[in-house]
């Protein structure tokens, strides 16, 4: 979609949050004696007192956008007991990997509040050797660690380890991605914000780099940040001078059914602007969702999960069409569980 991806496209640009990882390494652990979630769609996380984490600034209009697939996707997911639950994810497409996925959650007996519990293991294995594999820990009452590994290929490809301290009126954290002390290589993230007022909270991030192949073999790069969190809205900006970045994102819930949120991403090293608008719309009974976007690219997306009760049945409509390039897809999914 042409969005602007400081990081996650490619680590030597950094200028966003931590987040380098493309797995689903920081889903909220579920309440203990009720089912896990599924695997595709982890609960939000709880609200707090502190300024939260560094990739929570943009988590309010992330979450809220639509996520189109392509093709035709089914999922099936079987509670086992209280604290297990496997999935079954079956997808046809010529666009996003196709074939079968086994997926498994199993969340621990330690409750420290009541919206979640730990350990936390999440893992997702295809028949080709694929597996994302990840553990989340309440170590103390402020300290979580994380852990996410990547294998594809029969090759292990990444990891990451990642603590965040959750003091009262602040969060410190500290991530390590790929690191390799034997060929001097790695990347290394800090992170902290600090809440000024009730409402607003400013931060910064330290990423550091090092490999044989960058100039000088190490780059780092510093990014400011801030958050604005009202009754009802929540506004997230992330500046990299160094690197010419700038994220912008504000989210508003209208009401119980509608909320809104626009986003702005530019990186002047790529002379790059993106800016994209998205609304969710949910039923009054919870049954049904609509999530659709629009950018600047003239790309535009929605998708629509309709809930099919009283079975535990729901489905899920996508659209995607990116008009400068004629580019259209669409897709179906159902989903058992």
């Amino acid at each position: 979609m042409g969005t602007v991806h400081a990081v996650e496209a490619n680590p030597q640009k950094a200028g966003a949050s931590v987040g380098y990882i493309p797995a689903p390494s920081m889903v909220q652990p579920p309440v203990a004696g009720q089912p896990p979630p599924a695997q595709q769609e982890p609960p939000p996380q709880k609200e707090d007192d502190g300024p939260g984490t560094f990739e929570d600034l943009h988590k309010a209009c992330k979450d809220m956008f639509p996520t189109p697939f392509d093709g035709a996707k089914i999922m099936i997911n079987k509670g086992l007991s209280n604290h297990f639950q496997v999935s079954h994810t079956f997808t046809m497409s010529n666009v996003s990997p196709a074939g079968y996925r086994f997926g498994c959650t199993y969340v621990g007996t330690n409750q420290p509040s009541p919206t979640e519990a730990y350990p936390v293991l999440l893992g997702e294995l295809s028949p080709s050797g694929d597996m994302n594999a990840n553990i989340i820990h309440q170590v103390t009452q402020n300290l979580r660690t994380k852990f996410v590994a990547q294998i594809q290929g029969g090759k292990w490809v990444a990891t990451q380890f990642q603590n965040d301290y959750k003091g009262k009126d602040y969060t410190a954290s500290f991530a390590a991605m790929n690191p390799n002390f034997l060929n001097d290589s790695g990347i290394y993230v800090g992170q902290y914000l600090q809440n000024v007022t009730k409402s607003l909270a400013l931060g910064a991030e330290v990423f550091y780099q090092r490999d044989k192949q960058l100039p000088g073999h190490q780059i780092a790069v510093l990014t400011l940040a801030g958050k604005y969190t009202g009754t009802n809205c929540q506004a997230g900006c992330n500046l990299t001078p160094g690197a010419g970045g700038l994220h912008l994102s504000y989210h508003h819930k209208l009401d119980k059914q509608v909320q809104m949120g626009v986003e702005l991403e530019t990186s002047l090293r790529m002379r790059e602007s993106v800016a994209t608008f998205g609304y969710q719309v949910d039923s009054e009974d919870g049954s049904t969702t609509f999530k659709a976007q629009a950018d600047t690219n003239w790309c535009v997306g929605a998708t629509l999960e309709k809930k099919l009760l009283p079975m535990p049945f729901s489905l899920i409509l996508s659209g995607f069409a990116n008009h400068p390039k004629s580019s259209y897809r669409f897709g179906i999914g159902f989903m058992v569980g």
